[in-house]
């Protein structure tokens, strides 16, 4: 079988049996199809592959100046597809002993409350605006990721009278999560949803939450990207602000407001409360700087 076929077949399985999303599947395909380019260039491929090839190919990237994360983006993709490959096609596991760099943990960069607040105001009041505010105001008040906001329909949001509203929202491997929205998303949403979709839609079968003006289809990823980025300009925001950044700051503040950490994880829809805890570094090194500015015996 072509090496080609079986990282192919490594990679359906990714996306059928793991569940992973679009965008790491194609991150991985990248990452193999140039590793084996790079077995080619050594007329070696993924069934005679050493690995003292691996660590070659990763040393290659290095010194081609790739930054530490990319390297070891290929090396977990490389890790994965041998593992799979020893249990599927008998494969020996050369790169089990192949380790990724170590990346230092960097902490995310969330925007303080007022900034939140000046990007939200920062949108007009036409039937645009309307939009704009209302996929903001989702962004801030669920932490869901920009590809989870655009893929929502009208039948996610959930009405309950005398009841908090809540979004489904769709995550990593199609897991599903609920999340309250608060009265300012809530608010923004129903003005959206009142006066300007009905003008947007073209097609009436349309489900999409989040409509185009133009085409009346669902909002692209990278026009959410527009919106966020034109928002910080109007708010005069000189830091880039991306949709992550909100997704960042509802974290920050829900656990500097007292939220259990445990309550953050499944709001965000992290698989595990390691990667949650990231936040509380931030909200540490808040403290720090309190510490340091206020006590008399600090510096």
């Amino acid at each position: 079988m072509a090496n080609s076929a079986l990282i192919e077949i490594f990679l359906n399985h990714c996306a059928v049996e793991r569940g992973l999303s679009k965008n790491t599947i194609a991150a991985y395909r990248r990452d193999l199809n140039k590793f084996h380019e790079f077995l080619i260039g050594k007329n070696q491929d993924v069934t005679t592959a050493q690995s003292a090839d691996i660590t070659e190919f990763l040393q290659g990237l290095r010194i081609s100046g790739l930054g530490e994360s990319s390297i070891a983006r290929h090396a977990v993709a490389i890790r994965s597809l041998f593992a799979f490959l020893a249990k599927d096609q008998g494969i020996v596991n050369i790169a089990k002993e192949i380790n990724p760099p170590r990346i230092p943990k960097r902490l995310p960069k969330a925007l303080s409350i007022t900034e939140v607040e000046s990007l939200i105001t920062s949108c007009s009041d036409d039937l645009s605006g309307l939009r704009d505010r209302a996929l903001l105001e989702t962004l801030y008040a669920t932490g869901g990721r920009v590809s989870e906001i655009v893929q929502l329909n009208v039948g996610d949001i959930a009405r309950s009278e005398g009841e908090t509203t809540t979004v489904r929202v769709r995550g990593k491997g199609g897991k599903e999560r609920l999340v309250p929205l608060g009265r300012f998303a809530q608010q923004a949403l129903d003005q959206y949803l009142t006066r300007a979709r009905p003008t947007f839609i073209k097609n009436h079968r349309e489900e999409a939450l989040f409509l185009s003006e133009k085409q009346g289809n669902r909002l692209s990823r990278q026009s959410a990207w527009n919106i966020v980025s034109q928002a910080a300009n109007r708010a005069g925001l000189e830091k880039v602000i991306s949709p992550h950044a909100l997704r960042h700051s509802f974290a920050t503040h829900l656990i500097d407001g007292g939220a259990d950490i445990r309550v953050v994880q499944e709001l965000l829809g992290h698989a595990s409360v390691t990667t949650t805890q990231i936040y509380t570094l931030v909200t540490i090194d808040k403290l720090r700087e309190s510490y340091a500015s206020a006590h008399p015996r600090s510096r």
